[in-house]
């Protein structure tokens, strides 16, 4: 089992938003949550798993 992160962080662009998630480091990869339900849990991506999510992001590949 994962221990999980200590210091999750929400982007500073969705300060004032409620529908968020949160990412925060878990071994050599990231966890993430819903803000808004926090007690459901989280998913971890290793690295590689991570990268390519980051990169598709950034590519607009969710639009």
């Amino acid at each position: 089992m994962t221990v999980p992160p200590a210091n999750w962080r929400k982007s500073t662009h969705s300060s004032r938003e409620t529908a968020c998630v949160e990412v925060g480091r878990v071994g050599d990869g990231a966890a993430v949550r819903d803000t808004k339900d926090r007690a459901a849990g989280y998913f971890t991506a290793d690295r590689a798993q991570w990268r390519t999510f980051v990169a598709a992001i950034k590519a607009d590949r969710f639009a």
